[in-house]
């Protein structure tokens, strides 16, 4: 039996679901909470054992416990469930009219059939982000004189937009789930990378032309922005 082996026994006691994972890159064993997954990732470099991850989730244990105690509740793409859009609590309901459609109504996603329900949720989702970013990249290029090469939307961990040296705008598709100022915000910032590619004061001048939400934007995200990783 080798250590590994060794390690199984001991993962009963550990403080919260893990995720084992191996990098040639990594030089010293390492963990981080997985937000999406409501687990905790341990990294181990090419000569570790699991003994020395189980040693360090051991020794860092309250931690782990209160990062993963403080997360915001999943959210299932499931009959009934209330998903956010545009910041506002949307109840996904199946009814027998249109099979195999999704589309929106006040307060409601409706799907046509109950196949697949999650797949169309998330679609749906996908194809109302698109929509408002790309209508909202328009209005803020044509703002600064800009033009667009390209927009692509991603379902990015930590990262709600960004800007290519190609001009390419990447966005997190989740964002339209996040009330439309905080989109907005998401958006204008990634604009005005066209014209200024840092954030110096230049970069922040045209910003502040585009979008009065910066601040509570910012302020948003770094509270609420987990919980839509939560979502799906």
């Amino acid at each position: 039996m080798d250590q590994d082996d060794e390690s199984f026994g001991q993962e009963a006691a550990l403080p919260g679901p893990v995720q084992w994972r191996r990098s040639a890159r990594a030089r010293r064993v390492s963990l981080r909470i997985d937000v999406r997954s409501g687990s905790v990732v341990v990294t181990l470099p090419p000569r570790a054992g699991r003994p020395a991850g189980v040693a360090l989730l051991t020794t860092h244990a309250a931690w782990v416990r209160e990062r993963l105690a403080a997360l915001a509740p999943p959210v299932i793409f499931a009959p009934g469930a209330e998903v956010p859009l545009g910041g506002a609590a949307h109840v996904v309901r199946v009814t027998g009219e249109r099979s195999g459609e999704a589309w929106l109504e006040p307060g409601a996603i409706l799907l046509g059939g109950d196949a697949d329900v999650a797949g169309r949720v998330a679609a749906l989702l996908q194809e109302e982000a698109r929509e408002r970013i790309a209508g909202l990249v328009a209005r803020h290029a044509a703002a600064l004189g800009l033009g667009v090469r390209r927009i692509r939307l991603k379902d990015t961990r930590s990262r709600w937009g960004s800007c290519a040296p190609d001009g390419t705008l990447a966005f997190s598709w989740r964002l339209v789930m996040a009330p439309g100022w905080v989109l907005d915000y998401v958006v204008a910032h990634e604009v005005a990378h066209l014209g200024a590619m840092n954030h110096s004061p230049e970069f922040w001048t045209l910003v502040e032309r585009l979008t009065p939400h910066r601040h509570a934007a910012v302020a948003w995200l770094k509270e609420n922005g987990p919980g839509l990783l939560r979502a799906g």
